[in-house]
């Protein structure tokens, strides 16, 4: 997978929006991070220069789980360890599943907004 592919799919997500909020960060990597949103509330994070993984919501109860499972999951970058994983990429999770997470992600932030603003996006 390829940034442009990884952006392509976040934004094909209902109502998704992306934005750079992090110009006048001190170090260079987080200034190239790029955050998609849904409302106002992030889902997912990546640096657009690096492109080595990316940052998603997730259930507290299955984050312990997948890191066991795969090396590619470690803890959520800049982020709440209990509710946020780092997603490697070429790593030992295939881009399939990596997507699947990154809807996963979508869906928990969806869910969690008022129930009035979900509607605009279901």
């Amino acid at each position: 997978m390829n940034v442009e592919d990884f952006r392509k799919y976040c934004l094909s997500l209902n109502g998704v929006t992306e934005k750079m909020p992090f110009g006048k960060a001190t170090s260079q990597y987080d200034r190239n991070l790029l955050v998609f949103s849904i409302g106002d509330k992030w889902f997912c994070l990546v640096n657009i220069e690096v492109f080595d993984f990316c940052v998603l919501k997730s259930e507290p109860d299955l984050i312990e789980e997948l890191r066991i499972q795969y090396d590619a999951i470690r803890p959520g970058y800049h982020m709440n360890h209990k509710h946020w994983i780092s997603v490697y990429f070429n790593t030992d999770l295939d881009d399939k599943n990596i997507l699947k997470l990154v809807k996963e992600s979508y869906r928990l932030v969806l869910e969690s907004l008022p129930k009035k603003e979900q509607a605009k996006y279901l």
